[in-house]
C-alpha cells in the first residue's frame, strides 16, 4: 500500500518481524535492558518475491487447516416465506508448514463463488480460468478469501419458527406462542439456537413456558430472550404462555419481530465443498484439514 508516497506493508506476518507482538516476559526484559519490541533487521520476507511469506519456516509437525465459516442473513415473512436472503462466506487458514509450498485447493462446485475477495497470496489468473485456488501461503493465520452468495435460489433456510401471537382489543390477556424447527439442514444438529424479540410497550409482564432452555423477560425494555440450546427434531422446543397487557389499550399496529441465533457445525449452507487441497514444492507429507460452520447474521422471522 502506498501512502502519500511511501511505501507500507500491511501483512501481518511482516508486521510481527518488524514489531514483535508484546508478551509479558518481553515487557519486563524491555524495562530492564531498555530496549523496545522493535527488530533490528528488514523482515526477510521483505526482499523476497513472496513478500507475505517469511523465509526459512521451520516446523516439527507439518499441518494445514482450513475453516470455511458462513453467516446467515435473512428475513421471513408471516407465511414462512422469504423476502430476502443471502450468505456472507469466509475461509480462513492456519498454516503451519516448512520452507515454501505451493498449495492449491479446488472445489466440488465453484460456480457458487460469484462475488469473491482474495487474499494477495491467492494467483487471480489461475482462478479465473480454471476455479483453482493457487498459492503460496502466508505463515500461520490468514483470511484465504471472502465471498457473498446473494442469489435466492441458492440460499437454504435451515430453520423455521412457528408462532401465534394475539392481543385483543379489550381483555388484559395476550397469547403468545412459539416453536423452533429445523429446515433443510442436511442430517446436521442445529446449536446454540437462542431467540430474541422486542415486545410492544403495552406489554407489562409474560408468564410463558419452555419445554427446553431458559427464558426471560425484562418488563423495563420489553425484550424476551429465550436461551434454547439445541434442537431436537423429535422433540421440538417450543415457548408457551400468557401476556399482561396495559388495561384500555389499544392493541398493538404490528406484531414484535423474532432475531433467531444459532450455529450448524460441519455445514456450509451454500453448499460448498473443498474437493483437494494439494501442495507442491515440498517433500513431506502435511496434515490437513477442513471444517465447516454456518451460523445466523441478522436472522428475522416476523409475525
Amino acid at each position: 500500500m502506498l501512502d502519500n508516497g511511501f511505501p507500507l506493508a500491511t501483512e501481518s506476518n511482516i508486521l510481527k518481524e518488524l514489531i514483535k507482538p508484546p508478551t509479558i516476559l518481553r515487557t519486563v526484559v524491555n524495562t530492564i535492558t531498555g530496549s523496545t519490541n522493535v527488530g533490528d533487521q528488514l523482515p526477510t520476507g521483505q526482499l523476497s518475491v513472496v513478500p507475505w511469506r517469511r523465509t526459512g519456516v521451520k516446523y516439527t509437525n507439518n499441518e494445514a487447516y482450513f475453516d470455511v465459516i458462513e453467516e446467515i442473513d435473512a428475513i421471513i415473512d408471516k407465511s414462512g416465506s422469504t423476502i430476502t436472503a443471502e450468505i456472507q462466506g469466509v475461509i480462513d487458514a492456519c498454516v503451519k508448514l516448512t520452507g515454501m509450498p505451493d498449495l492449491t485447493l479446488s472445489f466440488m462446485n465453484p460456480r457458487l463463488l460469484d462475488d469473491v475477495s482474495f487474499h494477495p497470496c491467492v494467483r487471480f489468473k489461475r482462478w479465473e480460468s480454471e476455479r483453482i485456488l493457487s498459492f503460496i501461503p502466508p505463515d500461520g493465520n490468514f483470511r484465504l478469501l471472502s465471498y457473498h452468495v446473494s442469489a435466492q435460489n441458492l440460499v437454504a433456510i435451515p430453520v423455521y419458527v412457528k408462532h401465534n401471537i394475539s392481543f385483543r382489543d379489550s381483555s388484559s390477556l395476550g397469547r403468545f406462542e412459539i416453536t423452533v424447527g429445523p429446515k433443510q439442514t442436511m442430517g446436521k444438529t442445529i446449536e446454540g439456537v437462542t431467540v430474541s424479540s422486542q415486545m410492544p410497550r403495552g406489554v407489562l409482564n409474560m408468564s410463558l413456558t419452555p419445554s427446553q432452555g431458559t427464558h426471560t423477560f425484562d418488563p423495563v425494555t420489553k425484550m424476551l430472550s429465550w436461551d434454547v440450546g439445541k434442537i431436537n427434531p423429535q422433540k421440538l422446543p417450543s415457548l408457551k404462555g400468557t401476556m399482561s397487557l396495559q388495561a384500555g389499550a389499544s392493541k398493538p399496529d404490528e406484531n414484535p419481530t423474532i432475531n433467531l441465533q444459532f450455529k450448524i457445525q460441519q455445514l456450509a449452507i451454500s453448499g460448498l465443498k473443498v474437493n483437494r487441497l494439494d501442495m507442491y514444492g515440498e517433500k513431506y507429507k502435511p496434515f490437513k484439514g477442513i471444517k465447516y460452520m454456518t451460523k445466523a447474521g441478522k436472522f428475522q422471522v416476523r409475525t
